[in-house]
């Protein structure tokens, strides 16, 4: 213990560690540890250390756009990039936080089920969601279980937009999603702990050890996640009346608890070679209200998830342009119901499964400098996938083989062309070419691109082979899968023009993404030839059941999809200590059925930004950080039902940043979620057709500690 802290100081820090895991959200709780702190600012006569020191960049590294490392100006295809320091400085602890906080041509609906994403109008199973370059699989009805992601490891988020198959295969039609973790490289031993409480019981603690030592390098994370359940209106509309309410207990917000659990080591024995194993455990549990008898609303059993992945690696470079690497993963994740209320067939903790998801991938990859002014990657993946259901009875696996080259190069002063082609073969739809076209002109700090790529979706094993029946009030609910889907195919076109200094970097792009063979779910109608069909196909379908039977789902290529838009970013250093950052996308997004003509799709928002304004100053060795965003959006549109309204939400947050010694770290934050308290109340419906899912203006409290 550094000379001169004293036990009064001790006593104040244990005071807010405890009132920081009983989430009492007290602002004055931090006020005896400011006083400690600066006392002890006062006593060190050392220069400013780089912890509090605040830098913008504008031009960071990334790699999901072009499959290998180089600077954001130099890629030939548009990158997003969201940085940690961008993330922590805006007072976000959760991954869907950080996206549509940040990002305007993202939006997140919350439920049960997962997180249903939508990116540039198209939803989640178009979005290839990868941690390092590697797919995360894991969904519940096409809703991806996004706690599985330790926000408390993410060094960076690249999005890349639009279809980028040729690289990545199958799902990237709307784009990609990379989640960039971090691992330090320098000698040293650290642990650092970061909280964050705010209203209705939303909590987030995380903790790292990290060891790096000769070449050796281990790293352990451990973060819980947990919110309360809570709901904008106690009413819902009576069933078959758009008038008469009711009171329920069914939450607008379900609550959960989440524990996600890493191990990482590497080892780089010298300058050529590293190496890396990986495990990561996930857990989550709803928390929902039981069913009572006097109230609709409640639920006999909470939703359980569990996530186990696992993945070694390694890259061995030849020179500093000329490097293989390797990679293999195992993913598998589960759920079900675990029983909170008696019924006739379940006694309370009894767990039922309901799926289980397996996917083994291995990906070798050449990247290679045959000359000065290009770069060449070959490379060759497979992928099994395996799913089994009770719901839907489904026990089946398929394979995807593919080989892949994109070559980029400088082909003269200031133009650079990327070709790019990826051949699939698929156990169920054979072989599939998605090709990859860029061209890039940079005269000094401008930018000028073009692109063309296509996207190639192949369906999933539930649209092949589901074969469901479940009773929903007396009703039969029926839906089959179809095995001669085909494909889904895209082309996407895009012309971008950027300008980028270390000052300030602005950047227009305009996009358009066409989709054939969509594969939805359609409602075929029942005749008497369907009816027999139906009842020999599910036998304990009853006689009363079968004659309130009028339709059943089918998955079929059915529609057509378009979308076209245009997005502006700017990002500023207005002056020492001051950004700013302004995002706007304007997106149509529509599709083409046979029985309803070109409509709007489903949860597509037609306009939205982002703001940021962040302003850093350090004294001595304290440094401020205040942090000022907002999202803007019209309506969402929801065909054949009532459109959610467009909102505003304003958040500011401050962190305080103190090098309280060489070896200790100290970061208290507040802030104020949704400052002007902007809520959806509309009454509550079996439908549930929302956009803004906040409760309303939350205090926000968080602490982050770090000792080396």
């Amino acid at each position: 213990m550094q000379e001169g802290f004293d036990d009064t100081c001790l006593y104040n820090l244990f005071i807010i560690h405890e009132v920081m895991h009983k989430r009492i959200l007290i602002i004055f709780a931090f006020l005896p540890f400011y006083l400690c702190s600066f006392s002890q600012i006062h006593k060190m006569e050392r220069k400013d250390s780089s912890a509090v020191k605040r830098t913008y960049n504008l031009n960071p590294v990334v790699v999901t756009g072009s499959g290998h490392h180089q600077r954001l100006k130099s890629t030939a295809t548009p990158v997003h990039v969201l940085g940690s320091q961008e993330i922590r400085e805006q007072g976000i602890s959760t991954f869907d936080g950080a996206l549509v906080r940040m990002m305007p041509q993202v939006s997140m609906a919350p439920n049960s089920m997962g997180t249903f994403l939508r990116l540039n109008g198209l939803g989640n199973k178009y979005i290839l969601i990868l941690i390092n370059g590697q797919k995360l699989s894991g969904d519940i009805s096409n809703n991806v279980d996004l706690n599985r992601i330790n926000m408390a490891r993410v060094k960076r988020i690249e999005v890349l937009d639009g279809a980028a198959s040729s690289l990545y295969g199958s799902d990237a039609i709307a784009g990609v999603i990379n989640i960039i973790t971090d691992q330090p490289t320098q000698d040293l031993v650290s642990v650092t702990s970061d909280t964050r409480v705010s209203g209705h019981g939303q909590f987030t603690e995380s903790v790292n050890l990290d060891i790096y030592k000769n070449g050796f390098g281990s790293y352990t994370s451990f973060s819980h996640d947990r919110a309360d359940s809570y709901q904008n209106s106690n009413l819902e509309y009576i069933k078959g009346s758009d008038t008469e309410t009711q009171r329920t207990i069914a939450p607008f917000f379900t609550g959960y608890r989440s524990n996600v659990l890493g191990q990482k080591f590497t080892y780089t024995p010298n300058e050529h070679l590293a190496m890396n194993a990986g495990l990561n455990y996930s857990h989550k549990i709803t928390d929902r209200p039981d069913t009572q008898q006097d109230i609709t609303g409640g639920t006999e059993y909470e939703m359980r998830y569990k996530g186990l992945r696992w993945n070694v690696g390694g890259i061995y470079k030849f020179t500093a342009k000329n490097s293989l690497q390797a990679d293999f993963t195992v993913d598998r994740f589960r759920y079900g119901k675990e029983y909170d209320v008696e019924t006739g067939t379940n006694a309370i903790g009894d767990y039922v499964q309901s799926k289980k998801q397996r996917s083994l991938e291995g990906e070798v990859k050449a990247i290679l400098g045959l000359s000065n002014n290009s770069t060449t990657i070959f490379g060759a993946d497979w992928r099994q996938d395996n799913l089994k259901t009770s719901s839907g009875n489904i026990d089946e696996h398929v394979y995807t083989l593919a080989a892949y080259a994109q070559h980029e190069m400088k082909l003269f002063r200031d133009f650079t062309a990327t070709l790019g082609l990826r051949l699939t073969h698929h156990e169920t739809f054979h072989e599939h070419l998605t090709p990859k076209v860029t061209l890039m002109y940079a005269p000094g700090n401008f930018r000028f691109r073009a692109s063309y790529s296509a996207g190639f979706r192949a369906p999933g094993l539930e649209e092949l082979y589901y074969h469901y029946f479940s009773v929903n009030r007396g009703k039969a609910q029926i839906s089959f899968g179809n095995k001669d889907l085909s494909p889904e195919k895209s082309n996407y076109f895009s012309l971008n023009a950027e300008y980028r200094s270390q000052m300030i970097a602005v950047s227009i792009t305009g996009f358009l993404n066409r989709i054939n063979d969509m594969v939805v779910k359609q409602s075929i109608p029942v005749d008497d030839a369907a009816l027999a069909m139906l009842r020999n196909e599910f036998p304990e379908m009853t006689d009363d059941q079968a004659g309130k039977l009028q339709q059943y789902a089918l998955y079929q290529n059915s529609d057509k999809g378009d979308v076209k838009g245009m997005q502006l970013n700017i990002s500023a250093n207005i002056f020492q200590g001051f950004n700013l950052s302004a995002n706007y996308v304007y997106t149509y997004a529509r599709s083409l059925s046979s029985d309803e003509g070109w409509i709007p799709l489903e949860r597509s928002i037609r306009h939205a930004a982002t703001v940021a304004a962040n302003y850093h100053r350090s004294w001595g060795r304290y440094g401020l950080n205040v942090n000022l965003n907002g999202r803007m959006q019209s309506k969402t549109y929801f065909p054949s039902y009532e459109n959610a309204p467009g909102y505003g939400v304003w958040n500011l947050n401050t962190t305080h940043s103190f090098d309280v010694a060489k070896w200790a770290f100290v970061e208290p934050s507040i802030g104020v979620d949704n400052i002007f308290d902007r809520v959806d109340r509309r009454i509550d419906s079996s439908n549930r057709k929302y956009a803004l899912y906040s409760p309303g203006r939350m205090l926000v409290v968080g602490l982050k500690v770090k000792l080396k």
